[in-house]
């Protein structure tokens, strides 16, 4: 009998590629739009529209929860943040209520949070031991700090009821969605451009490697707490620039001021103008063996062939 899985977000850029790639589960997604959903993902896929559908998480083995408002595609009004909070905030309160409520509760619940609980950490290399600066005038001041604070606090109430992971994923790379694919024609047309100084850490992952990690977190039962999802290699956007061009084929001669980024975009410009430099201490240790650990060749995997 295959096991279950509860999945919201499952019809984003993770979540089908991850169904996709493990078939060996009977999935139940979340999804305000079944009938959209069904013509991306498996035929044997179950849907709910609504978490009150359920009064208890008794029939799932396993919960992954990657529901979220995409964070970037838009500025972030005082509406916007309100709606990327909400996506995130009130779907994890209501499933931490179900397991609450469960007698034989998932063994797993996978919950999604970022790397940007860190805020900027300049030049330090940051592991998931340490500090972390929550103090009312972070929490205040730094948007992304504070959602992905409040989402991992929600999650951490299922802790004492089943084994949990809290996967901080950094940018996600794959040429068929997300952040690298909206960079690929400006590259191709020669129009990719260094942001800011270009001195800022960027720390990624494969996404290969994401939905791969997920899984080892399914597959290996010690696992259990925060784990940063980025490669061992964190670079600078400087050398980012330099080697999607190189694996494109490309030069890129142009340069973004930081001020542009800010009126462009506003508030949400410190998504690539803040320096993160995160390693992923805790998966490694774990003894996970990351497919696509240096940038230059995970781009080659990527885009080098297009």
């Amino acid at each position: 009998m295959k096991r279950k899985i509860l999945f919201t977000g499952g019809t984003g850029f993770i979540g089908r590629h991850f169904i996709a790639e493990y078939s060996d589960y009977q999935y139940t997604l979340l999804s305000r739009n079944p009938d959209k959903a069904k013509k991306i993902l498996p035929e044997e896929t179950d849907f709910i529209t609504s978490l009150d559908d359920l009064n208890s998480l008794d029939d799932f083995d396993v919960v992954i929860n990657l529901a979220g408002e995409p964070i970037i595609d838009r500025r972030w009004t005082t509406r916007q943040k309100r709606k990327i909070e909400q996506s995130r905030w009130e779907t994890t309160s209501k499933l931490v209520e179900l397991i609450a409520a469960s007698s034989k509760p998932p063994e797993l619940m996978i919950s999604g949070s970022a790397i940007g609980i860190y805020g900027d950490t300049g030049d330090s290399p940051v592991d998931e031991d340490s500090p972390i600066d929550h103090s009312a005038a972070k929490l205040s001041s730094d948007f992304s700090h504070q959602l992905c604070y409040q989402w991992e606090q929600l999650a951490l109430k299922a802790k004492d009821k089943t084994r949990l992971v809290i996967p901080r994923t950094g940018i996600v790379l794959d040429s068929r969605g997300g952040a690298l694919q909206k960079m690929l024609l400006p590259f191709k047309c020669y129009l990719g451009a260094q942001l800011g100084e270009g001195k800022q850490w960027f720390s990624w992952m494969h996404l290969q490697d994401m939905i791969s990690a997920l899984h080892f977190f399914i597959d290996n039962s010690d696992c259990q707490g925060v784990y940063n999802m980025t490669a061992p290699e964190s670079v600078t956007n400087q050398n980012w620039t330099q080697s999607l061009a190189k694996a494109l084929g490309r030069k890129a001669f142009l340069k973004v001021p930081a001020f542009g980024l800010k009126i462009l975009m506003g508030e949400s410009s410190q998504l690539l103008l803040d320096s993160q430099r995160i390693q992923p201490k805790r998966l490694l240790q774990a003894g996970y063996k990351f497919k696509h650990p240096q940038l230059e060749s995970a781009l080659v995997d990527l885009v080098g062939k297009k």
